[in-house]
């Protein structure tokens, strides 16, 4: 992809990240009111920063909602400044950073979920939804890894072909799993199958990114990628928080390390290439 290309990328995704962030302020206006209504008697998640910040915190919805809202918020400040700052800098590895970036603005999909109970529209909608909701969750950190290898030394084109490996296997693994629809957690999250296992797949993706990046410092004797490998680590600490908790600690916490560790990592990566 050339430099000119990927910009075209980053001005789409702007576009796109937009006209999310549009529609979940139109639906905030909306659901905000209606969530001193909602008092079903639903499980809280279960992931291990959820087991944490649960202890200290009740469930809130509102802390839920605005999760979501900072998600969406995140994607199009997060790809504004990778356009501005990598507009004239060749880096392979930012075009997969803006994929995981773009992919928060999907996170508006989980308002489907109030929207349900609200209006009791046809549970086909939420299975959709959460298909892609799930695609985009996986895609996201999939995209992380190729951006690693891409670090590592991969020729561009291997690293296509490993995108596109990963897409296929994406559209498997969400198409294959089963989503329980009539079950879903308090952070507006949908209970699907194949928990623990999903949870070992994002574990191995999360190790092998950032040893990927580690392996890059050492083979191009460059220590800011080793600066990467920590940036990365404090995203998806805050991109776990900030998606799979029920209350303030997780949203508060989530957004600020995400954006942290985003912005981290984009400074070192841009610092690597400005030199080259």
């Amino acid at each position: 992809m050339t430099l000119s290309e990927r910009n075209a990328f980053f001005k789409v995704g702007i576009v796109f990240c937009a006209v999310c962030a549009l529609l979940i302020i139109a639906a905030s206006l909306f659901l905000v009111p209606q969530y001193q209504y909602l008092n079903e008697n639903i499980p809280r998640p279960s992931k291990i920063f959820q087991s944490i910040s649960g202890g200290l915190f009740n469930s809130d919805y509102i802390a839920v909602h605005i999760s979501i809202v900072l998600s969406v918020v995140f994607s199009l400040v997060g790809i504004i400044f990778i356009h501005a700052y990598f507009e004239r800098t060749s880096a392979p590895e930012i075009l997969y950073i803006a994929i995981f970036t773009i992919s928060f603005a999907f996170e508006a999909l989980r308002l489907i979920l109030p929207l349900q109970i609200i209006f009791d529209f046809p549970s086909f909608y939420m299975l959709l939804a959460f298909r892609v909701l799930l695609f985009e969750r996986f895609f996201c950190i999939f995209a992380l890894f190729a951006a690693s290898i891409c670090a590592a030394g991969f020729e561009v084109q291997k690293t296509r072909n490993v995108i596109f490996i990963i897409i296929i296997a994406d559209l498997i693994i969400t198409m294959g799993v089963p989503i329980d629809v009539l079950n879903r957690d308090t952070s507006f999250n949908m209970i699907n199958g194949f928990n623990s296992l999903f949870r070992m797949v994002e574990l191995v993706a999360f190790l092998t990114t950032v040893s990927s990046f580690l392996i890059a410092a050492k083979n191009k004797g460059s220590k800011e990628y080793n600066f990467v490998a920590i940036g990365i680590m404090t995203a998806l600490v805050g991109r776990n928080l900030l998606l799979n908790t029920d209350n303030w600690l997780g949203s508060v916490f989530g957004i600020v390390l995400l954006s942290f560790g985003t912005w981290f990592l984009c400074s070192k990566l841009h610092k690597i290439h400005l030199w080259l």
